[in-house]
Formats: C-alpha cells, structure tokens, sequence
C-alpha cells in the first residue's frame, strides 16, 4: 500500500479528451441503504459519480443490475466507450472473503449470505473484479488519498448505523484468518449489554455508539419536558444540541457514546499498539464525538495515548478505497497478461 498518493478529487471533472488507449476504473460503495459509483481514469481522478437507493432491497442480483445500470450511466456522462472499462472494485457491509470473491454475511439490513459477489460483477461488467468489506476500503482510501497518508499502523472506526473497524498494520490491511478482523461492534466493553447478540443483530459496543444505538439510548431517556429535540432526533442531531449548555439530556447521551468508544480505543491500542485511530461515517466525523473521545483519551496513562482524528475524506472513503483497489485489480490482469 503505497504511503504518498496523488489525492482523488472529490467531486467530479468532466474530461471527454482522453486519448483511445485511456483505461478506466469503478469503484462501488454498496450500502443497506445506498449504492455510490465512481468511474476514474487510471491516475485515480474521479470523472463522473452516479447513486442510487438500495433501501429495502435484499436480493443481490437487484444491486448488481444496479452496478451495471449506474456504471453505464456514467460511461456515457464522461463520454467514455465501454471497451475502456477496465475493473471493478466494491465494497460491501459485512464479512467478505476477498480471496473467494464472496460476502459471506452482510449486516442485518441487506442480510446477504454466501453471495459471490465477484463472480455477479464480473458476468454483468464483463471486466475483472475484486471485492472487499467496506470499512476496510475505507481505511485503504485513507491511506491513500486521506488523514492516514504516510501512516504504517492505524484503525479507520466507521461509525453510522453500527460500527467496525479497519484495520492497518505495516502498510497492509489486517483481516483475520476467518475475515472477521474489524468487528469490533461486537466488543463487551465497561457500561455495554452483557447478553448473548443474535446472528445478524446490532453488537453491544455498536448498541451505545452506533447511530440506532445513540437513538436508542436517547429514546429511552427522554421526555418532553427535558430537551426541546424530539424523541424522533438523529444522532447528528443530538451530538449538535449537546454543544448547548441548555440540553444536558444531550449532553449525556454524547457522553455515554464517547466515553465507551474511548474505552474500545484504549483496549484496541494496547493490543494493536497502533498510534493513530481515524473516525469516519456518518456519526464518526461529528466533531462533538470526536473532541469529547479525545478528552476522555487524555485522562489515560500517558504511556499509551493514540492520536485520534476525524477522516478528512468523510463520505467518499469508501470509494475512494473502491477505486484504489479496482485500479491494483487493473494492474495486476495487465501485469498477468505480460507474462
């Protein structure tokens, strides 16, 4: 994993000029809820994105018909011809087997099971493709063109609906022997449920700092005459309000998820002794979690202080990481090709 790259523009550059033998890439963000494309020429510039909504769609056909519908889409928005198309790469929520090119279980809202996900791009886009769990892209993407740039040993936490981590160790992602290296939604730390989680069901850690979780605990705390935020708040939502003096039911909840990500960061980095841990997702990148994270950090021994900072590329992480790996899946045909 290279430590300086060019940085990926994150909007769009229209550019129909390139010469006939240019090669292109996709990279693919497939969420519960939505799907992101980006095609990118092979420096890694983004030249055209496409989105589509996957809420409520389960079948994994449904969202490669999506891939393919979106990817051409965005061939003729830049006036790129098909035959440039050189790989895919894609990201999905859950635990990947990435040599096999198979999900093997996705999180409760798309609820895949052993779904070859490579072998589905590759028949519907005709070019090679390589697939791997989103937060690891994630922390691929940073690595490249983000905060983590230089960056031998971190841990990118996404946070949004749930949590997980990628995990980086020597310049290479660390997945585990069975892929599940990452999960850390599912850690038991101090103030989280003790109960056994269902195959499929939210973890303990991401029950008090996942955004449903967050949600829930404000749910459970509210009442009408305590906070002038309905009960119905985001997370986002609440973190803003807790900035107030004036909503200390905020201001608690934002404690409680702060206070137990920092217990979870603590124990990761004496493990991993990594220095840097990177926030990102919807939740993560709120500045209210983070700076709090960082305090409660701060009261630990000095002996192991890991630096905590927000992603610098927020929501395009994921694809940003997509391209970089549709751009190695590129190379490495192109290299195979030569021998």
């Amino acid at each position: 994993m290279p430590q300086q790259q060019p940085h990926i523009p994150s909007h769009p550059q229209q550019n129909s000029a390139e010469s006939p033998d240019s090669s292109y890439v996709v990279g693919a963000d497939i969420g519960g809820t939505n799907l992101r494309l980006g095609l990118a020429d092979r420096h890694g510039a983004i030249i055209a994105k496409w989105s589509a909504s996957t809420a409520g769609i389960r079948n994994p056909e449904v969202v490669v018909a999506l891939v393919s519908d979106g990817v051409e889409a965005m061939l003729q928005q830049a006036s790129v011809p098909r035959s440039s198309l050189r790989a895919i790469a894609a990201g999905a929520p859950g635990v990947t087997d990435v040599d096999q090119g198979v999900v093997i279980a996705t999180s409760y809202l798309m609820g895949w099971r052993d779904v070859p996900l490579r072998a589905l791009l590759q028949a519907a886009l005709g070019v090679p493709a390589s697939i791997d769990n989103d937060v690891n892209l994630a922390a691929i993407g940073e690595s490249w063109a983000g905060v983590a740039q230089g960056a031998r040993d971190f841990a990118f936490l996404a946070i949004g609906t749930g949590i997980g981590a990628g995990i980086v160790l020597n310049g290479q992602i660390f997945r585990g022997q069975g892929w599940t290296a990452g999960e850390i939604g599912y850690m038991l730390v101090p103030g989280t449920p003790e109960e056994p989680v269902e195959r499929g069901k939210p973890g303990a850690l991401e029950g008090i700092v996942g955004g449903e979780g967050i949600q829930a605990q404000w749910q459970s705390r509210w009442s009408e005459a305590s906070t002038p935020l309905p009960k119905s708040a985001t997370a986002t939502q609440i973190f803003d309000h807790a900035l107030d003096e004036h909503n200390p039911l905020a201001q608690q909840v934002l404690e409680t998820a702060s206070r137990t990500l920092a217990y979870a960061i603590y124990n990761i980095s004496l493990i991993l002794n990594c220095p840097l841990f990177v926030l990102g997702g919807g939740v993560g990148v709120h500045p209210a979690l983070c700076n709090t994270t960082r305090s409660i950090l701060a009261q630990r021994s000095a002996r192991v202080q890991p630096q905590l900072v927000r992603s610098a590329l927020g929501s395009d992480a994921q694809l940003t990481g997509a391209i970089r790996l549709a751009l190695q899946t590129a190379d490495s045909r192109v290299a195979l090709s030569r021998t």
